[in-house]
């Protein structure tokens, strides 16, 4: 069953995936029924599960889910992998792709090569206050407070 991602708890589990590129205004629209669709019909093991999908600053698509309702199971997450790589193939871009960072600097999402983080920290593009996208966050809740966060207050500390 499908819900407004506003509407999900604070406890939902939650999917990101960055795009190796921004989403156009244009894909947006013709993603988000989709978005919407999948999560209206997405099911494990014949329980409907209460789920939301959005595209987050026009570079993330952000599956939740509700646990408190009914967890998913592996053939759950295998059919919404599915469901992302079906979304990569329609509108021409990567999401399951981790070799980019993505930062915000100056308002906007910036990718970094993972091989060029260090050189980009020297350079002095990326300090220890630039805010980072940990796509490892995986609770609803935690999508504002910590995402994005400064980057030494996650698993980049090591860099700085």
């Amino acid at each position: 069953m499908f819900v407004p991602f506003s509407e999900l708890p604070a406890s939902a589990r939650i999917w990101i995936y960055q795009a190796s590129r921004p989403f156009t205004t244009t894909e947006i629209a013709q993603v988000e029924p989709k978005l919407q669709r999948f999560a209206a019909e997405w099911t494990s093991h014949g329980r409907n599960l209460e789920a939301s999908a959005a595209i987050l600053h026009h570079q993330f698509l952000v599956i939740g889910l509700n646990e408190a309702v009914a967890d998913a199971s592996g053939c759950s997450i295998d059919a919404s992998v599915r469901f992302v790589r079906l979304v990569e193939e329609q509108i021409g871009l990567q999401l399951l792709e981790k070799s980019q960072l993505a930062f915000l600097i100056n308002g906007q999402v910036e990718l970094v090569d993972r091989r060029q983080l260090r050189q980009a920290i020297a350079e002095g593009r990326l300090t220890a206050d630039t805010p980072y996208f940990d796509n490892t966050v995986a609770e609803n809740g935690k999508l504002g407070p910590l995402w994005p966060a400064p980057a030494a207050t996650t698993w980049l500390s090591k860099y700085f």
